[in-house]
């Protein structure tokens, strides 16, 4: 669409209005589905309305009563905390505290039951009603009071998670004498519009919107969508805008008015997607358009608002929702695939420190997935309960991409970081195509086949020198992390690797903190003290952070210093200590580690001595789907140059005991959608360069892994005995996965395991049991 006048209402109006609503409709939901896929949103909520009471006599309101009709002037804290703990045990994570307008200012009843709830104002009373639901149960306060000005907003931000006002029209004639918000002062556009602009400049994540159908022309509604469209141009805070439809009710001086047509309401939401842009969620109540919902998705819906299985709509109690099964299906049948949000839109959830008070951003940032949308199940990586069950066959809008996507990967030439993005944001049955793609990937690269090495872990220190907030293992100041801080001696490191290789093992994993101590003599001298005593087994030892410290500690450069390491029996390098290899995540993790580009300088320094090394990544705490990309754009294309990585290897984020975690400043992890398109996406990024992806029994559990083997992965890694460093984060699934458990867990998939050495060969006879 080409504007000639920089979107004024006036240019709007001649590119919009003689348009076909077909012809808006294709352009609008093309922009929907680049900008949100095929997910369509909605949360669960219960409804409270705190009031009926209300200042204003808006013509087509059933909600607000007069007192002789409105029973009790205001439910009590105890009323609102059973409502919502009704909610709550529904599985609902909103409460939508819904009220009329400042009602002391008109009635002598409202102002003697607040004064007798000792309040001054109902704001004041809704402050601690929500401060109440915020304390004493798991939902996120959003409240739609009115009227606010800046004292007011400042007031009610520490106890919600977003508010909202609808600005319904910015027509003045509304107003008028005979028009619906005649007597009504809350309705006047520049009241509104201010309070708006002052919900902008309180940083509030802020729900508005147009009610469409009351009288008003399409010019007058392009231009409340401008005034919404600048009004979140200077802030940024406006998270979604309601096109809702006009609803004549019984008993209201507009029952006679005729309801706007679907054909009218959905020319309104493409031109909402059009003006307000890719980005901005755009709500329709599916309650009030029961039969036109494809039809809403397609002109550019893609949140359906907050839907509850506890209470009625109260402000349309004619128009009971659907039942989210119902919705769910019909949401499914266009394409789209029905996802659960929170109070707070998941732009807003994914930066909580810049939008909501502390108290209810740490609330939000550990119930959120990597789109800043809530995980529902149970599971986390390193806890040990069941995953769920991930959608099966079926297709979206946005398979066709993903399928476009997968033919590439397939020719093994790469992917390009979008491209990679894509992937992760696969939703509903997509996320099963990709897992499939990637098994077929597998199968076709690597056969059937799930291997593992026999070894042990030998974590030599627990102190260390560095801060990363990910880390529960390693000891130095901190005094609330798990046991106590040891130093093992080099007899003591000998007598595990003899042991391990007296017990079958093939190889040792050697590595521990960054002792203050330790220089790059310590790490010669622990290889060779394990080559002496255990001369035949594979010495996979030293993370690039050791490695870097070793040799500055020498003033060497790091090729010289690893052919040392090499020439005295080092074997392989393990690829830890990469976390997420972008800048942006390093900074807030482990700002005084190794940057990505030392990491890459380590590993191709490795590489160019002899000495190969597996690749991780450690996902879940504060990234996103852009930084997973990057990380496995710069791991491929290392390989493509050296060739040296022997497996890639996703360590989902354990969070229970990390630091970082504790201090409300990370995610509890990934989803187990995340954790399964992270080993199947790995699969086909690095498809053509890398032939194994490890899964992680230590971070997926038992249950997990077997998933995994049908999302890409080929082998499970270590039999790790004495693993402790997910152990120190809190995880649960033990310290030793056994050979019979490893030909369990291959068979429980369908697969047969076998041995192989750290370099993917085979043993010359497998281990014992």
């Amino acid at each position: 669409m080409r504007m000639t006048d920089a979107g004024t209402a006036e240019g709007w109006a001649r590119a919009l209005i003689p348009q076909s609503v077909e012809s808006l409709m294709e352009q609008a939901e093309a922009m929907t589905l680049a900008s949100f896929g095929a997910t369509v949103t909605y949360s669960r909520k219960v409804f409270i309305p705190l009031t009926h009471l209300c200042r204003d006599v808006c013509h087509y309101c059933t909600f607000a009563k007069a007192p002789r009709n409105a029973g009790s002037p205001y439910l009590s804290i105890e009323q609102v905390l059973d409502i919502a703990r009704a909610g709550e045990a529904a599985g609902c994570r909103e409460a939508l505290f819904t009220l009329g307008d400042r009602p002391e200012d008109r009635y002598a009843v409202a102002r003697s039951a607040l004064a007798g709830l000792g309040h001054g104002s109902t704001l004041s009373y809704l402050r601690e009603a929500a401060a109440a639901v915020l304390a004493e149960t798991s939902l996120l306060p959003h409240l739609n009071p009115g009227i606010m000005d800046d004292d007011d907003l400042a007031m009610l931000r520490p106890v919600a998670a977003s508010m909202g006002l609808m600005l319904e029209s910015t027509s003045e004639r509304l107003c008028a004498k005979g028009g619906p918000h005649h007597g009504s002062p809350d309705k006047v556009p520049a009241v509104r519009l201010e309070a708006i602009e002052a919900a902008g400049r309180a940083g509030v994540p802020f729900t508005t919107g147009l009610l469409i159908g009351i009288g008003e022309t399409r010019m007058e509604r392009i231009e409340a969508l401008i005034a919404i469209r600048d009004a979140h141009a200077r802030h940024g805070h406006v998270q979604e805008v309601i096109i809702q439809n006009f609803r004549a009710k019984a008993d209201t001086r507009m029952a006679g008015h005729a309801e706007p047509p679907l054909e009218e309401h959905l020319w309104t939401i493409a031109a909402a997607r059009l003006i307000l842009g890719p980005d901005m969620t755009i709500q329709a109540p599916p309650n009030l358009q029961p039969d036109g919902l494809a039809a809403l998705m397609r002109a550019g819906v893609n949140d359906w608002g907050g839907v509850s299985p506890v209470t009625p709509d109260h402000v349309n109690p004619e128009a009971p929702w659907p039942h989210l099964m119902a919705l769910g299906a019909a949401t499914a049948a266009a394409g789209r695939v029905l996802t659960e949000r929170l109070a707070v839109g998941p732009r807003y959830a994914k930066e909580p420190e810049r939008w909501l008070e502390p108290a209810i951003a740490l609330k939000v940032r550990g119930e959120v997935d990597a789109r800043g949308l809530p995980i529902i199940e149970r599971w986390r990586a390193g806890t040990g309960e069941p995953p769920p069950s991930l959608p099966a066959a079926g297709e979206t809008m946005q398979t066709g991409r993903i399928e476009a996507i997968l033919d590439r990967a397939a020719l093994g030439r790469g992917l390009e970081e979008g491209e990679i993005v894509a992937l992760f944001e696969a939703a509903g049955s997509d996320v099963r195509r990709v897992m499939d793609a990637a098994d077929r990937l597998r199968r076709e690269t690597v056969g059937d086949a799930v291997t593992y090495v026999v070894n042990r872990n030998i974590n030599y220190t627990n102190i260390c020198s560095y801060r990363c907030g990910f880390c529960a293992f390693s000891k130095g100041t901190a005094k609330a992390l798990r046991g106590p801080a040891y130093r093992l001696d080099l007899e003591e490191v000998a007598r595990r690797a003899a042991e391990a290789q007296a017990r079958g093992a093939t190889e040792v994993c050697l590595q521990g903190g960054i002792h203050p101590d330790y220089d790059g003599h310590t790490y010669l001298s622990i290889v060779k003290a394990v080559r002496e005593a255990a001369p035949g087994i594979h010495i996979h030892a030293f993370s690039p952070l050791e490695i870097a410290h070793g040799a500055s500690t020498l003033g060497m450069e790091l090729e010289p210093y690893l052919t040392m390491l090499k020439e005295a029996g080092l074997s392989t390098l393990p690829g830890t200590a990469a976390e997420v290899l972008h800048e942006e995540v390093r900074a807030i993790i482990c700002p005084d580690k190794v940057l990505t580009d030392e990491w890459v300088a380590v590993m191709r320094a490795a590489h160019r001595v002899g000495l190969k090394s597996t690749a991780t990544i450690m996902f879940g705490h504060v990234d996103d789907y852009r930084h997973w990309a990057t990380h496995l754009r710069v791991v491929r294309d290392l390989q493509e140059e050296t060739g040296g990585f022997t497996e890639f290897v996703p360590l989902p984020f354990v969070h229970m005991e990390a630091p970082i975690w504790r201090k409300g400043k990370a995610r509890s992890g990934p989803s187990f959608r995340e954790a399964m398109l992270m080993q199947a996406v790995a699969r086909i990024a690095l498809h053509g360069a890398i032939s194994n992806i490890q899964a992680s029994w230590v971070k997926l559990g038992e249950e997990g892994v077997i998933a995994a083997l049908g999302a890409g992965v080929n082998d499970l890694g270590g039999v790790l005995m004495d693993e402790s460093i997910t152990r120190a984060a809190g995880g649960a699934n033990g310290q030793l996965f056994d050979v019979d458990r490893m030909h369990r867990t291959a068979e429980a998939a369908g697969r047969f395991a076998r041995q192989r050495t750290t370099l993917y060969g085979q043993v010359r006879q497998e281990a014992a049991a």
